[in-house]
């Protein structure tokens, strides 16, 4: 069965969501991106018991809005790009807008849906078939999903777990010569994360530190580069 029209998956979410679209500017281009009006109203209380899941997906963070800007400004040429935590869809849609071969992911079945929409709404017809998505839980990461030129992230960071989870999903997707971009605003599982991705033989560092400020909100991202050690890249290119 062939994968619904962004028109039609649009349609369903409006039967479903009071929706808000959002204005993003990312310089290269800027994104007009739709989402839940108010992620409060989708919170379930019978989800939260059971695995303390929270609607963070609907909000488009601000760590989502730098990391979305520097996957614009990459150069795509064709190449593989992984999310882990696609949200709304903003950095997925700035990555097949950029030129991309994009593989979103989330644990929220809705979030892939706002992605699907906001990637076809910013990109070719031919991008939206091009991209995959993909209903991933971090605890059991998928063993088929591959090894991606790109992996991004942006504040998934939140609860301890999280820290290991992620850097763990990273180097199981993460080709020999690839790079992995995180984008975190001091969340608690950051140190963690550091120590778990070079425990696992990545190389793993502060790449730029950005001040964001939008009316009260105050906060500085942290933009972290992960890769592979060059011999790692050099073994799988020989």
């Amino acid at each position: 069965m062939s994968e619904p029209t962004a028109e039609a998956l649009r349609a369903s979410l409006e039967r479903r969501f009071r929706l808000a679209s959002t204005e993003v500017d990312l310089g290269r281009f800027a994104l007009s991106i739709v989402h839940p009006e108010s992620s409060e109203e989708l919170i379930d209380e019978a989800e939260f018991e059971r695995d303390e899941r929270l609607p963070y997906w609907a909000d488009l963070w601000p760590s989502a809005r730098v990391l979305a800007r520097h996957v614009a400004q990459m150069e795509a040429r064709e190449r593989t790009l992984l999310e882990l935590g696609c949200g709304s869809g903003l950095v997925a849609a700035a990555a097949a807008r950029a030129g991309f071969r994009v593989t979103a992911t989330d644990y929220y079945e809705d979030s892939l849906a706002f992605t699907r929409v906001n990637v076809g709404a910013a990109a070719s017809a031919a991008r939206y078939a091009a991209l995959r998505t993909r209903l991933v839980d971090w605890r059991a990461f998928p063993d088929d999903l591959g090894q991606f030129d790109v992996v991004v992230a942006s504040d998934v960071l939140y609860e301890h777990a999280y820290g290991p989870l992620v850097a763990r999903a990273i180097a199981r997707s993460l080709a020999p010569t690839g790079m992995a971009w995180l984008a975190d605003p001091g969340r608690i599982a950051a140190d963690a994360f550091v120590l778990e991705a070079k425990r696992l033989g990545l190389d793993a560092f502060t790449a730029e530190r950005i001040p964001w400020t939008d009316g009260q909100v105050r906060q500085t991202i942290d933009l972290y580069l992960l890769r592979w050690p060059v011999l790692k890249g050099l073994g799988a290119r020989g």
